[in-house]
C-alpha cells in the first residue's frame, strides 16, 4: 500500500522517551498539541529534540511541559527563544480536569512518551499517565523481555 494513500495516517517521529516505559507503568495515553514558535518548529524539522528528562505539570487548569530541550534553529538569529523554556500543552478542558483529578492520586505522574509530526504536519506530543515502578518491577520486566527474546531466538533456530 503506498504511503500517500488517502485515509492512511502517517506520522514522523521527532523524538521518543525510551526511559519512560522502563521507569513507569503507563496506564493511559493522550495526544496533545504543543504551543511552539516558528523557529522551534523549523528546528524540530532540522534535528531531533530531547524529551528524556521532561515531565508535565498542571497549574491553573493548564498543562505545561517542563524540561524539554529544543536545539536553537541554526538560521534563527534573534528570533530563537530559550531552548529549555516551559511549553504549554493543548488539551481539551475535560481532559485537563480528568488528568488533574487522576494526578492527585499518590504515585501517578504525567510523562511525555513521544513527539511527532502528525498527518497535517503539526507537532504533537503523546503523554502518558504512569505509575512509577519499583526496582523489583523493573527487574521482572527485564527478565520477562529476555525470556521472550530467548523463545523467539529458539523458534527462529528451529524453523531453519
Amino acid at each position: 500500500m503506498p504511503a500517500n494513500q488517502p485515509g492512511k495516517k502517517t506520522k514522523k517521529t521527532i523524538s521518543r522517551n525510551r526511559v519512560a516505559h522502563h521507569d513507569y507503568e503507563i496506564l493511559d495515553t493522550y495526544e496533545a498539541g504543543i504551543e511552539l514558535t516558528g523557529t522551534e518548529v523549523k528546528s524540530l524539522r532540522e534535528r531531533a529534540s530531547q524529551i528524556k528528562d521532561a515531565f508535565c505539570i498542571i497549574r491553573n487548569r493548564e498543562v505545561w511541559l517542563v524540561g524539554m530541550h529544543i536545539h536553537p534553529y541554526s538560521n534563527g538569529g534573534v528570533w530563537n527563544v530559550d531552548p529549555d523554556r516551559r511549553r504549554k500543552l493543548l488539551l481539551h478542558r475535560r481532559q485537563i480536569d480528568l488528568l488533574d483529578q487522576r494526578l492527585r492520586t499518590k504515585g501517578l505522574a504525567l510523562v511525555p512518551l513521544e513527539m511527532y509530526f502528525d498527518e497535517h504536519n503539526r507537532v504533537k506530543l503523546q503523554i502518558g499517565v504512569g505509575r512509577g515502578k519499583k526496582s523489583y518491577d523493573k527487574r521482572a520486566d527485564m527478565a520477562r523481555k529476555q525470556q521472550d527474546r530467548d523463545i523467539q531466538r529458539a523458534l527462529k533456530e528451529r524453523s531453519r
